[in-house]
């Protein structure tokens, strides 16, 4: 037996799950929380400075990784900063573990200081939720969390922990196991696969929709290898962006809102469209009721609930993802397709992507390849949102899995730097690149100190256009030009900003030459900020307007 406080119950737990490093702010109702994990000699702190940065640096780690990551905040202010984080986490499906503080027990309901009902707060943006009442109950429950984190649908958990609990004194003789992995129920679904094979086998103008759930599976080899067996031309939603290299010849890129001409006029005359681990939201459909209205559809997807909610398939599979692709590749024939092949590539001839200016650097396609000429292929590409980010998706080569980290279904802007400063701190080998806007990165700037303090190895590729260039291409397009809060009136000065933070800063504007200056910061080692203006009035194309189909798409 061993004496052992709430808060070292909670950290030793922690270290048998494995964790390495937390990230987030102490405050008073956490603080034995800290104390506790001042003493670990197996966990690293990075101090954020914002829980909302301390969340999106935990979100780097797991989104890199695939493995659970810790951030941790105080009560109160400290919690509700972390929400924006969790919300993400949830809708993206990424396995995060939120620890925040609470006032003791005695004093919830009192309105005491720096008290929020964060249990009920968090309830509808976390996969679960737990408000310890006894330190006895952190031994079930931190390792229920990471379970619950991983197993199936991975999304974050959060663990309120109130002051007296962490500070209660148990006497343990045993810890648990590590929460791991849980096997998921067996379906009949797998029942289907044998149907799936045969309408696969059958189709003439078959397409593969892969979504993030590819890439939380692990399992981007085996969609190549399905995709390649079978000649199937296979889209990507935003989230699974690398799981099929873009320079593939079966690559048809990002579907829908921001995707090609010809990628949403393939789907349009598909026969079958096999959809893996996606939830067929509407930036990648359009108008649903008018989105491959004459292919039959076969959705994959481990959660039942997504099965249906949009829209009916001919055949539906809840299951792994990896698990499909992998069970199916032996029932595929071997198939050639050559009259479909020719079509698509037709129709990436007559309608190809334009990309004005891509030999130009003081363009914003021309700074993307420019900067992608520069980078080896395992560089981690992060964005934050917005145009800056549908560029990248549209035009950088992406080319592996957990490679491409992005904010996609909660769209956050301040996302990209604190989640570059953990991915760059998960995998120190590798260079990360966080494409941003000056809109985004104003979000969460103060994080430019966590990179200085941590010297991570990322690069901050900043295009200014001093706007909210998403909202002002919206305004100008839809709203007759009536632009209004989107333009900002003085222009701050990001180079004395990164400098002030102790981050060196490369002005692209103003280098005699910005192509030597641009390989130079970016093979460098340490935090650097390289600032490009680009044109306000340059628009993200094509665009389907919103509540429309895919085919009404303006733009090339």
């Amino acid at each position: 037996m061993a004496i052992y406080t709430g808060a070292q119950i909670a950290i030793k737990l922690l270290e048998r799950q494995g964790i390495k490093i937390i990230s987030g702010i102490p405050g008073g109702p956490i603080l034995p929380f800290y104390d506790a994990l001042s003493k670990s000699d197996q966990i690293t702190h990075i101090l954020a400075r914002h829980e909302q940065g301390a969340g999106f640096i935990a979100q780097g780690i797991a989104r890199s990784t695939g493995l659970p990551a810790v951030c941790v905040a105080s009560s109160g202010p400290g919690a509700t900063n972390l929400l924006t984080a969790i919300a993400d986490a949830k809708l993206d499906s990424i396995p995060l573990i939120a620890i925040t503080g609470q006032v003791p027990q005695s004093m919830i309901g009192t309105d005491a200081f720096q008290e929020v009902d964060t249990y009920g707060l968090s309830l509808p943006i976390t996969k679960h939720n737990f408000l310890i009442k006894s330190a006895k109950e952190l031994l079930d429950v931190i390792p229920r969390a990471f379970s619950i984190a991983m197993s199936g649908r991975p999304g974050p958990v959060l663990i309120d922990l109130p002051k007296d609990v962490q500070n209660e004194i148990l006497d343990i003789s045993e810890f648990p196991e590590p929460g791991q992995i849980e096997a998921q129920p067996s379906h009949s679904s797998e029942n289907n696969y044998e149907e799936a094979a045969s309408l696969i086998n059958s189709a003439k103008r078959p397409i593969l929709y892969l979504g993030g759930g590819v890439v939380h599976a692990d399992s981007a080899d085996a969609a190549i290898a399905f995709a390649e067996k079978s000649s199937i031309p296979t889209v990507m939603t935003l989230m699974a962006l690398g799981t099929l290299p873009m320079t593939h010849s079966l690559s048809l890129g990002m579907l829908g809102m921001h995707g090609a001409r010809y990628t949403n006029l393939a789907l349009d005359e598909c026969d079958l469209l096999i959809v893996v681990g996606a939830r067929l939201d509407d930036r990648a459909t359009g108008k649903i009721e008018k989105f491959c209205p004459r292919a039959k559809l076969i959705h994959v997807d481990i959660d039942p609930s997504e099965i249906g909610k949009l829209r009916m398939p001919h055949l539906p599979i809840v299951g792994d993802a990896g698990h499909f692709l992998k069970s199916i590749l032996p029932m595929i024939e071997l198939n050639q397709r050559p009259q479909w092949i020719e079509r698509i590539n037709e129709l990436k001839t007559i309608h190809p992507l334009s990309k004005p200016g891509i030999d130009d650097i003081s363009t914003h396609f021309g700074l993307i390849n420019a900067a992608a000429n520069c980078l080896p292929s395992d560089a981690i590409i992060v964005t934050d949102v917005g145009q800056h980010q549908m560029w990248v998706a549209q035009s950088y080569p992406l080319n592996r899995s957990r490679h491409w980290l992005t904010s996609g279904g909660l769209g956050t802007m301040g996302f990209g730097l604190p989640a570059a400063i953990g991915a760059a701190v998960a995998n120190p080998k590798k260079t990360v690149v966080c494409f941003t806007g000056d809109g985004s990165i104003m979000m969460n700037i103060q994080e430019l100190a966590t990179a200085a303090e941590l010297n991570v190895n990322i690069k901050i590729i900043l295009m200014n256009n001093q706007s909210l260039g998403m909202v002002h291409q919206q305004q100008a397009m839809f709203f007759d030009k009536r632009i209004f809060a989107s333009k900002y009136q003085t222009a701050s000065k990001f180079m004395m900003i990164a400098e002030g933070f102790g981050i060196a800063a490369v002005d692209l504007d103003t280098s005699s030459n910005p192509e030597l200056s641009l390989m130079k910061a970016l093979q460098g080692r340490g935090p650097c900020l390289i600032h490009s203006s680009v044109d306000i009035h340059q628009h993200v194309l094509p665009i389907v307007p919103p509540g429309a189909s895919n085919l009404e798409m303006i733009g090339n």
